[in-house]
């Protein structure tokens, strides 16, 4: 059990009967009345984030989980398949707990997320930036600029479409934010 005043960025606690992360936390003294915490919270489940207001010294529940190195395998029809690289324990996961699984590649190494006490997988994580191959796009006019207005879309190595600028050919490598499934940048 800890209290209010413990309150850190990142930390797990349980809330209504769910899982959250401390995403912000403000201590607050007014000049009449007690002293309160205002904070945001992301349920680990379902990564809505919520904003909340506890009275201070109140006590919470704290959780512990743990970040785990998983590798994907493969895809069946259980699931997404990972295995552990430390002790090679393999394990499915389900698509909905994956934050980009379109992005997802054989080998890809990912952090997974465990709820400590029930060894339960809460939510996968690629890592922010990935490197994929373009396998079909339009080809590219001389001439064409690299503004932000004229974009055209790609299938990536994964089956996977966004939209790139209009120099990307088929063949290229560009990098791709996982957490907008944005373009970032050509790798060289």
């Amino acid at each position: 059990m800890a209290t209010t005043t413990d309150f850190k960025n990142g930390m797990c606690i349980e809330f209504n009967g769910d899982l959250f992360t401390i995403v912000q936390f403000q201590h607050v003294k007014p000049g009449k009345g007690p002293a309160f915490v205002r904070t945001k919270l992301k349920n680990l489940k379902t990564g809505r984030v919520i904003e909340n207001t506890f009275n201070s010294g109140l006590k919470i529940n704290v959780q512990r989980i743990e970040r785990r190195q998983y590798q994907f395998l493969y895809k069946d029809d259980m699931g997404f398949n990972f295995m552990n690289l430390e002790n090679f324990e393999q394990i499915p996961l389900e698509e909905e707990i994956i934050n980009a699984p379109s992005f997802m590649k054989e080998g890809q190494v990912v952090e997974v997320v465990f709820h400590a006490d029930t060894e339960t997988a809460l939510y996968c994580e690629l890592p922010p930036f990935v490197e994929m191959e373009v396998t079909y796009t339009e080809p590219g006019l001389k001439g064409d600029t690299a503004s932000s207005s004229s974009l055209k879309p790609a299938t990536l190595e994964t089956g996977a479409i966004i939209n790139v600028p209009l120099f990307i050919n088929t063949g290229d490598k560009i990098k791709v934010d996982t957490r907008d499934s944005s373009y970032s940048e050509r790798v060289k």
